[in-house]
């Protein structure tokens, strides 16, 4: 087998596989022996099939099988062992002309590949970057701890409904006619929510104001839902179509207050939130939120410390060559079913993901950033726990967490996902050291528009 590369540019390059009836004759020979074994013919037993039956059959795609093989290891072996920075995967050259694979002859191959352009980018601590810091104070503190009692409270009985407390009425929906008796065979909606802080208009919403358990309250569903039909057939309990012919009154029977009530600020929450016997204080619970918002708020620091690493690299870097018209080939062949139209309109913006993602390989390569399976692992764990922790479950072991981790580590894509948040993670812990950092401390309004 002969290899040849021609580089047209430093980005555009042909390959030229050529490869002799030497190099594929004795496997070719073997795959056909080997599946005479196994053949089943009609009339021959398994074994006994004539060899020229099964090469007439099956020569020429057991051949082609033998040499794709062969394309495959040559290629990715000759970029390997030269070092070429190939982007994708190699297309089929425009010159290339059909190859008889019933003769036992010499075959050629070209390819296209696309090779990345060369970017030397190099950080040092004469380059400077900003940092922003989060200035965690008591309003946030505050906010903080409302959340977790929020998320640790419960509904309980009120004598007087309050909107302030966006209070629930649980009752009976009767429709109504103009003379305010019931409809025969009307709506009937029994042991039923109304959340009055829900209804689009203020004037059928303050009918509710102040009552208590026992009143009836007669409203209009459709105005008090500015006639929206999909929310006003949830009220009802009918179809869609059903319901946009309703315009009469209702009466709402309120046999029932409930309003919720955050969680007290005691012990037991302190636990909850931040584990059994880790603080016994308010003074120490808040201490506690005050270092857990600023743990959480340095990763946002980190992160947009990526970003702006990103952007100064990429002004540094500047403009790059492109092998374009490959790579929108590659493109293309992966979105095959959304066309040329889809790719025009992406291009820019994935040539866009592909240099930071050179660039960021780069910079991990200097600064031996690398990812172990423990660490995958770990941030699997990680990701867990945030996902739990929304339904305010924010303490949970690790090894209760472990077979969510290794479920995410199964799924190629997560693990994807995993390994490249590691790798940014690592990258950025590794360049605080290597560049000058400009800290600034904001407040969160400033803070999250950076």
């Amino acid at each position: 087998m002969n290899i040849q590369f021609d580089a047209a540019d430093k980005v555009n390059g042909l390959m030229t596989i050529t490869i002799t009836a030497e190099d594929y004759a004795a496997d070719v020979e073997k795959q056909l022996k080997d599946y005479r074994k196994r053949a089943q013919v009609p009339g021959f037993r398994p074994g006994n099939v004539p060899m020229g039956m099964i090469r007439r059959q099956y020569g020429a795609a057991l051949k082609m099988d033998v040499v794709n093989n062969l394309i495959g290891k040559g290629l990715y072996g000759y970029v390997r062992d030269n070092n070429i920075n190939m982007l994708g995967e190699p297309m089929p050259n425009a010159e290339q002309v059909p190859q008889d694979l019933e003769k036992d002859a010499e075959l050629t191959f070209k390819f296209d590949i696309a090779v990345a352009p060369e970017i030397n980018i190099e950080l040092s601590s004469a380059d400077t970057l900003p940092y922003y810091e989060l200035n965690v104070d008591e309003a946030m503190v505050s906010q903080q701890i409302d959340a977790y009692r929020s998320q640790n409270g419960e509904y309980v009985k009120a004598d007087v409904y309050d909107p302030e407390q966006r209070d629930m009425l649980k009752g009976d929906l009767r429709q109504i006619d103009a003379e305010g008796n019931p409809v025969e065979g009307g709506i009937v909606v029994e042991d039923t929510i109304l959340a009055p802080t829900y209804l689009k208009n203020e004037e059928q919403t303050k009918l509710f104001d102040g009552v208590t358990p026992g009143a009836v309250v007669t409203f209009n569903p459709k105005q008090a839902y500015d006639g929206n039909d999909t929310l006003l057939a949830s009220l009802l309990k009918v179809d869609k179509e059903v319901a946009a012919d309703v315009t009469d009154n209702f009466t709402f029977h309120v046999m029932e207050i409930s309003r919720y009530q955050m969680g007290e600020l005691n012990q037991e929450l302190f636990d909850k939130v931040l584990g059994e016997g880790k603080v016994s204080s308010e003074d120490e619970f808040r201490a506690a939120i005050a270092e857990q918002l600023k743990g959480q708020s340095a990763m946002e620091s980190d992160m947009k410390l990526l970003k702006s690493l990103r952007a100064y690299c990429e002004e540094k870097v500047g403009e790059l060559t492109w092998p374009d018209e490959i790579l929108k080939r590659v493109m293309l062949s992966h979105n095959k079913d959304k066309g040329m139209e889809y790719v025009e309109e992406h291009y820019a913006d994935s040539i866009k993901e592909l240099q930071w993602q050179l660039m960021r390989d780069q910079l991990a390569q200097a600064n031996n950033v690398k990812i172990e399976e423990a660490e995958l692992k770990a941030a699997a764990i990680a990701v867990a726990r945030m996902q739990f922790a929304q339904y305010g479950m924010a303490n949970l072991e690790d090894e209760m967490l472990q077979p969510y981790a290794e479920n995410m580590l199964k799924d190629e894509k997560m693990r994807d996902n995993l390994n490249n948040m590691a790798i940014d993670r690592n990258l950025v812990a590794a360049l605080k050291g290597v560049v000058t950092l400009q800290v600034e401390s904001l407040s969160i309004e400033d803070f999250n528009q950076k």
